[in-house]
């Protein structure tokens, strides 16, 4: 496939803290919203810094591995079902188990081994995972599969019953005071499951596949729609319409936040996710008042059932100082008792080694991942 000749300049920073580096990154970790035919010019309009300087930065620091990777993100809560999992393993089998999610299921998305400060409820559960599962096919079937692999003695699904719209980038984060929330309460994202024909899936699967150093350039979606079969006038109509359908999320670039940079900065060390159990039917009155909170990256009403003491509202954050998490989590602690929303539990599980990776969600991968397992994919259907 032909792609434009690109030079990356070797004294280029690719350092966070550089002042050009963290005006582009501060627009384009989480402010392009949506699909756009030039997602690299909205980058420089967001961010104040010209097109073909917003260019040579992402390169560099794509290139330096800064950033982790590019893509077109999806909201694919409204493409296959998904859960966040929690899988009980012996500690001798931990490591192991953390490999072959990473490397062996790419079903499963973020992948950490939890611990908590003290033993609480749950925290024999270490192995945590994201997990979508293609329409048509069986999330319980398929973590059967993956225990017996592992080995692990017990799994807990926790599908999100409602997601509260965050995002703030890391960049932006820093130095950000406990407290900072909007003044609106955070907007619900619902999970219905949207269905797609064939071309929709052929676009997308060109669409959501990270960019190299080398598609790094002023069209992206040139050689995508070559790769897919369609004009380029095709492919940005797909795209659009599968917009409008409430299934793309934002064109992002995702920054290496567990692993420093070769110059040895971090951007985050400490990951923590915070559980809260609230009266039932306040679930989505105490979403909205998280999801107000500048700080957190992610805010779910999920179901932790008895094992993890009936908690319904999970958040997660990042920084380098887990004091500063700390603070943050009193914030809002605070904010919800001011909101006359009583939290009879709460806990935080940090995050140690982990790795994140998209999840696919692909109906034809899946099949094809099983027939690789040995699997007969008719086997893994969800039961009608």
């Amino acid at each position: 496939m032909f792609y434009p000749r690109i030079m990356t300049a070797p004294t280029l920073s690719a350092e966070i803290a550089e002042p050009v580096n963290a005006r582009v990154l501060a627009a384009s970790e989480d402010r392009v919203a949506g699909f756009h035919a030039d997602p690299f010019a909205e980058i420089a309009r967001l961010s104040g810094v010209p097109l073909g300087v917003v260019l040579e930065r992402v390169r560099a620091m794509l290139a330096a591995g800064t950033i982790r990777r590019v893509r077109q993100t999806l909201l694919s809560t409204n493409l296959a079902p998904g859960a966040l999992v929690a899988w009980r393993v012996d500690g001798d089998g931990l490591d192991a188990a953390f490999d072959f999610m990473v490397k062996d299921d790419p079903f499963s998305g973020h992948v950490v081994i939890r611990s908590t400060d003290a033993e609480t409820r749950g925290s024999a559960y270490r192995l945590w995972t994201t997990l979508k599962v293609p329409q048509g096919f069986s999330m319980q079937r398929h973590c059967e599969h993956l225990a017996r692999h592992v080995g692990a003695g017990a799994f807990l699904m926790m599908p999100a019953k409602a997601l509260f719209t965050l995002g703030v980038g890391h960049v932006r984060r820093r130095g950000m005071e406990p407290g900072s929330r909007s003044d609106q309460p955070g907007r619900v994202l619902d999970t219905h499951l949207v269905q797609l024909d064939a071309l929709d899936w052929r676009v997308l699967e060109h669409l959501k596949r990270e960019l190299s150093v080398e598609e790094i350039h002023e069209d992206p979606w040139r050689v995508r729609a070559e790769e897919a079969g369609v004009s380029r006038d095709e492919f940005l109509r797909v795209a659009r319409s599968l917009d409008a359908r409430g299934v793309i999320g934002r064109f992002s670039t995702f920054l290496e936040h567990v692993k420093p940079s070769a110059q040895g900065t971090r951007v985050t060390r400490y990951n923590a996710l915070f559980h809260w159990r609230v009266p039932a039917g306040r679930e989505m009155d105490a979403g909205c008042e998280v999801g107000r909170h500048h700080f957190l990256t992610h805010a779910y009403w999920r179901e932790g059932g008895d094992a993890f003491a009936n908690v319904n509202i999970m958040a997660v954050a990042h920084s380098t100082d887990k004091a500063i998490v700390m603070a943050h989590k009193a914030a809002i602690d605070e904010h919800l008792a001011e909101a006359g929303i009583a939290v009879s539990y709460t806990n935080v599980f940090w995050g140690g080694r982990s790795e994140i990776k998209p999840s696919e969600i692909s109906p034809v991968a899946y099949e094809a991942w099983c027939l690789r397992e040995g699997l007969d994919p008719a086997a893994m259907r969800v039961s009608l």
